[in-house]
C-alpha cells in the first residue's frame, strides 16, 4: 500500500539556526522551505528530511539516516574538508579503517550532527 509513498525523514532539533548551518554548510544539502508548523524540510535524493524544534531534543543512539554514496573514501574526505568529524570504532566484530567498516555488501562511515544524531554515510560493494 505505501510501496510508492514519499518518505519524509523527521529529526528533532534544538537549535535549529546551528542545526541548519550544518546540514547545509557541512553536509552541503541545498537550503529547503521552511513550513508554517516550524519545520525546514529539504529535498534529498527523492526523499524528504525535516528538521524541527523540539526543546531539550530527542538524541537517538542508533543510526538515523544513511546516506548513499558512490565513493565512500572520496566523499568522507569532501565532508572532512567541510568540517565533519567521522567516528572511528574499534572493538573485536566492529572495527573501523580510515573511517570506514565494511559490513557484509557495504562499506560505512559514521558521523554525529549538531543533536548528537548518528548519520552514515554507506557505499554498496560490487556484487561478485
Amino acid at each position: 500500500m505505501l510501496s510508492h509513498s514519499a518518505v519524509t525523514t523527521m529529526l528533532p532539533v534544538i537549535d535549529m539556526v546551528r542545526a541548519r548551518a550544518f546540514y547545509e554548510d557541512c553536509l552541503g544539502l541545498e537550503p529547503g522551505a521552511l513550513r508554517p508548523d516550524g519545520k525546514f524540510v529539504y529535498q534529498v535524493g527523492g526523499s524528504a528530511l525535516a528538521l524541527f524544534p523540539k526543546p531539550g531534543g530527542t538524541k537517538a543512539e542508533h543510526t538515523v539516516i544513511s546516506f548513499q554514496v558512490p565513493d565512500i573514501a572520496a566523499s568522507i574526505e569532501a565532508l572532512k574538508s567541510r568540517g565533519v568529524v567521522f567516528e572511528d570504532y574499534d572493538f573485536p566484530d566492529f572495527k573501523t579503517v580510515n573511517h570506514v567498516c565494511v559490513l557484509g555488501s557495504e562499506k560505512a562511515a559514521w558521523f554525529k550532527d549538531t543533536e548528537g544524531n548518528y548519520l552514515c554515510l554507506h557505499e554498496e560493494l560490487a556484487q561478485a
